[in-house]
């Protein structure tokens, strides 16, 4: 290669060596005939200087004047100078090859570029286009060093997973793409046979079922960095398609699996930052972490815990309280302490969060405030003195403190005050921005049942092995997530290994036999040769690299993602296609007319 040097690579250690730079011309400017240029190519930016003065003798110096012209911005060009110190006072401290630059002696335009569409140098906030035009040329928004930084730091998150699973004696093996459509969650994306007119194959939604037969068929090691499809709607952190580090082995219980994980999370973390991560990480059960954080992915780095308060007002001569608490639901209540929301959350704040609070789901939101050493407010005329004093002293409640209290059913009403809980801590800046809290969310249900029509639904899939009879009023499953910072990275458990209790299991989330036969059939009969105790795990890894980094969504570690209307502007698809290949596979076409990439609206998350 003529290359003999990257635009990130010279220091002053190079002054005097002759060098060949090839990149694309990121910023030039002309001081009285003297033509600076910013030449970047992933690796860096290097300053390069045409000066017809310092030339050596012999050099056409209106030839190479007449190329520096052509130099337009973005345009790819190669040239070969002489490294030499910049003048003193002109060293530019942010850039690691700002003590020197390269005096040019030839030059080649490679190849010229347009005019681009946005700016590509370092971005300050707010000046980056919007993202849908930034998905639209991502072939230059990947130029951007932040991108650059992102997509790197993507492949050394692969390859240390990679390190990792290498040497602990897992097996890279691939899984189907084209299988069969099970219901396992989400919408599929199908894919016609043009052979068998009329049947379909599926993207997979992940490689489950393949990777426990895996172990049926000894591979009791298995890995993979696994594309996967669902068919949903687009969030900052779900696309189309994504990539998880999937993962399986047998003769295992919960533990090691956990173990396993740990391990390489903490490989990764030393690979990144060269720095050791503590570990075990924290659990958290399942109950505890929605009763007192909201959430079943809880964010810890902050304070704001849920106080169960159903007992201690059970009896208070409320009306709303005690109808839902008849009906078996929870009265909660979380402490705003003074130092904490002090005067940032006044009367009107207190009614912005009732009005949010109905946003989430809740009923409402009942309000007191510690004043001269009592609780305040416009509904305590509805207690008895003795019940807001056990309820201050239950609450911790001090003067000036704040209490917010939650009532309704179980599930939606901690739901409802977890995501409240998250928008005060938001809006009074109390999450930590440079802390990374791994945990494990533990004794998980085995199902979420609905509370109307008693219809039982996988809490994680059909997969996960009972911890006791299914006929029990509470079963447990041997299911685990692993959670940072309020995120899910993913999900692993302990799988059924016997044929008949996965049927059963099959048979309680409400599939008929021939339902479970016609989809699960193949499946089953697997489980039947023999299959051993086994389990797993996936992690994220979009999601993962996007917290890692900082970034507000999963789009910003993809080289080439939808946005968040899951079309690629790039490209732009979906697509019609032609009526000769829906022909062939025997589709008539239901296509309307073509999407109208000029005019998309910016849809909220």
């Amino acid at each position: 290669m003529r290359r003999t040097n990257t635009c990130g690579e010279l220091r002053s250690r190079d002054i005097g060596k002759k060098v060949c730079l090839q990149g694309w011309v990121r910023f030039s400017r002309d001081h009285g005939g003297v033509a600076f240029v910013d030449l970047a190519d992933r690796y860096g930016i290097t300053q390069i200087v045409f000066d017809p003065e310092d030339v050596p003798k012999g050099t056409d110096v209106n030839n190479l004047s007449n190329i520096m012209r052509t130099f337009t911005r973005e345009s790819v060009v190669s040239v070969n100078g002489i490294v030499r110190k910049r003048v003193e006072g002109t060293d530019d401290g942010r850039n690691p090859t700002g003590e020197i630059e390269v005096l040019i002696t030839e030059a080649e335009l490679l190849n010229r570029s347009n005019s681009p569409p946005f700016e590509l140098g370092d971005q300050k906030e707010g000046v980056l286009p919007n993202e849908d035009t930034r998905m639209r040329y991502r072939y230059l928004d990947l130029r951007r060093t932040e991108m650059v930084q992102a997509i790197e730091t993507r492949s050394k998150f692969v390859h240390l997973i990679r390190q990792y699973m290498e040497k602990n004696g897992f097996l890279d093996i691939e899984t189907p793409i084209l299988a069969r459509s099970t219901p396992e969650g989400a919408r599929d994306y199908l894919v016609p046979s043009r052979v068998h007119p009329g049947t379909f194959y599926a993207l997979p939604q992940s490689p489950q079922l393949f990777k426990q037969m895996l172990m049926v068929g000894s591979m009791d090691r298995y890995y993979q960095i696994a594309r996967c499809f669902r068919d949903e709607d687009s969030r900052k952190d779900r696309q189309p398609e994504f990539t998880q580090i999937d993962m399986e082995m047998s003769f295992v219980d919960a533990k090691d699996i956990q173990n396993m994980i740990e391990g390489l999370v903490a490989y990764i973390w030393k690979g990144l930052y060269g720095k050791n991560l503590k570990t075990p990480f924290m659990r958290i059960g399942y109950k505890e972490a929605m009763e007192s954080y909201g959430s079943d992915k809880p964010d810890l780095r902050y304070g704001l815990k849920f106080v169960s308060l159903t007992e201690t007002v059970k009896n208070a001569p409320y009306d709303i309280f005690q109808r839902i608490i008849k009906s078996g639901g929870i009265v909660a209540g979380i402490n705003l302490k003074a130092n904490i929301a002090g005067e940032k959350i006044g009367r009107n704040e207190v009614d912005r969060y009732i009005h949010q609070a109905k946003k989430f789901g809740l009923g409402g939101l009942t309000w007191m405030r510690c004043k001269d050493g009592k609780l305040d407010s416009n509904i305590v005329k509805y207690f008895t003195p003795e019940v807001l004093d056990k309820i201050k002293q239950k609450m911790g409640a001090e003067e000036g403190d704040l209490l917010f209290l939650i009532a309704g059913p179980w599930k939606s009403t901690y739901e409802g005050g977890g995501a409240l809980r998250r928008k005060i801590a938001e809006d009074l800046d109390l999450v930590p921005k440079d802390e990374m809290q791994f945990l494990w969310l533990v004794d998980c249900p085995m199902f979420d049942i609905d509370p109307v029509s008693g219809k039982h639904d996988a809490f994680h899939h059909p997969f996960v092995l009972p911890e006791n009879d299914l006929d029990a009023p509470y079963v447990g499953g041997a299911c685990f997530d692993l959670c940072l910072n309020g995120n899910e990275l993913g999900s692993g458990s302990i799988r059924i290994h016997n044929p008949e209790l996965q049927r059963e299991v099959f048979r309680k989330i409400g599939m008929s036999d021939e339902k479970i036969e016609a989809d699960f059939g193949f499946f089953i009969e697997a489980l039947g040769y023999g299959a051993p105790p086994h389990g797993g795990m996936a992690l994220g890894v979009d999601r993962f690299v996007t917290l890692l980094l900082g970034k507000e969504t999963i789009r910003d570690v993809i080289a080439f993602p939808k946005n968040k209307k899951a079309i690629s502007l790039l490209d732009k698809s979906p697509a019609k296609v032609d009526e000769s290949k829906l022909e062939e596979l025997q589709i008539i076409s239901m296509a309307i007319g073509d999407i109208d990439f000029d005019n998309l609206e910016n849809t909220e998350e």
